[in-house]
């Protein structure tokens, strides 16, 4: 991995989208004003600025997001805040020799940022991106919601970022386990930094975040529960070293697409077998030109660069025993130590749910630890919510399931 030694080791991460009120021993201070000389610990970099509104319909025009982080993530119907949320934001850096990241003009990863609203409810929301973006991709779907309550929201890139971020990763399956070490870095380093602002640390933190955010709200639940009150995963993707993963079921959607688009339905059903759910078919073209080729190519690189052949005849029970140990490092298991909520659409047309949250839903319940899990099925949903505006008949956008979950959570966690 692209760590420099001395660097925090693996813990975890907390984000959520939180509606009740923090129980009454959770009640902060009075609110802190602006203090530019704030510091994130362990930070190699960073810009402290007063906000006048920390959500994105403030920072979109301040600049203090970068839109194209975000886009295509939400439906154009996503709630807004009503009012502005003023505070301090904190955009920097960790140590990091890698450089997917050119945001700030920094060319550098392991960039975050951390907001800290003027109206502190005494909770922390704390997230790893979705897919392969920056650090401002969960600013609509999460941090909006949770700053209009009073959270203080913290991000991190998972410390690489774009099409290629397996690129000098070190060995095979590096660059994706760097992503839990990133979370559990920023979470250690955003809590004290409320401490120092606020003069108390949070009271409540949780986790929460969509597909590879997702993951890794199960992960840190499974390997750090003890940083974490609870957490949130919106369609989280599963890495199991045995299956099922993207490289199972990516690879025989490929090779079958032709033949469904020329009207073979035994090529469809091929499709069907590997997952794919019956009624998704409208959005296999999109997800084959969008997003099957490249993710399969993607995630293959990352865990199993020695192979040059098609995508589409990727046989991943057939290669080498390295591979599934290069998988292993990042591996979920189900054993999760803080309550969880899990919703995913059934109509998710790049993470089916057959093969990914109905599996890890088993996982848990073989665990022992069924007790602490809640699944919820959404029927219609689909991966990303920006396809609704396209097919608003037809699918069901999940953000607002996703904010009943984190109602829910925080009803479980009052008892």
């Amino acid at each position: 991995m692209r760590i420099r030694t001395g660097l925090v080791t693996a813990a975890l991460a907390a984000t959520a989208l939180v509606v009740t009120a923090l129980p009454a021993a959770a009640s902060p201070p009075a609110p802190a004003g602006c203090d530019p000389g704030l510091a994130v610990p362990g930070a190699e970099r960073q810009v402290v600025s007063c906000v006048d509104d920390l959500t994105t319909t403030g920072t979109v025009a301040s600049g203090h997001t970068v839109e194209a982080d975000w886009a295509g993530l939400t439906s154009e119907s996503l709630s807004r805040p009503e009012h502005p949320v003023p505070g301090v934001q904190v955009d920097g850096h960790f140590a990091d020799d890698s450089s997917t990241n050119t945001h700030h003009g920094w060319d550098t990863d392991s960039q975050f940022v951390l907001r800290l609203p003027e109206h502190w409810n005494g909770g922390m929301v704390v997230s790893g991106s979705p897919g392969n973006r920056a650090q401002y991709a969960g600013d609509r779907a999460i941090a909006d919601d949770v700053l209009a309550r009073g959270y203080a929201f913290a991000a991190t890139d998972k410390g690489n970022t774009g099409t290629e971020f397996h690129v000098g990763a070190g060995a095979p399956g590096d660059a994706v386990a760097e992503w839990n070490i990133r979370v559990t870095e920023l979470t250690r380093a955003a809590s004290e930094t409320a401490r120092r602002h606020y003069g108390m640390p949070p009271s409540r933190t949780l986790m929460a975040g969509l597909s590879n955010g997702g993951y890794l709200v199960r992960w840190q639940l499974e390997n750090h529960p003890e940083l974490y009150d609870g957490g949130v995963d919106w369609e989280g993707v599963l890495w199991r070293a045995d299956g099922p993963n993207l490289l199972t079921f990516l690879p025989p959607a490929l090779e079958a697409y032709p033949g469904f688009l020329a009207g073979d339905e035994a090529a469809a059903d091929r499709i069907r077998e590997a997952g794919f759910e019956p009624g998704s078919e409208f959005l296999w073209p999109f997800h084959h030109e969008v997003y099957w080729q490249l993710t399969q190519q993607i995630y293959r690189e990352v865990f199993d660069p020695a192979y040059d052949g098609p995508d589409t005849s990727y046989d991943y029970a057939a290669r080498p025993d390295e591979v599934r140990d290069a998988v292993r490092k990042v591996e979920l298991t189900g054993d999760i130590g803080k309550p969880l909520i899990t919703v995913h659409g059934t109509l998710d047309t790049l993470l089916p749910i057959r093969e990914t949250s109905d599996v890890y839903a088993e996982l848990v319940r073989d665990a022992g630890r069924g007790s602490l899990h809640t699944y919820h099925r959404v029927e219609g949903g689909t991966h990303t919510d920006g396809l609704v505006d396209q097919y608003p008949d037809r699918l069901v956008p999940l953000a607002p399931e996703f904010r009943k979950a984190v109602d829910e959570l925080e009803q479980q966690l009052a008892g």
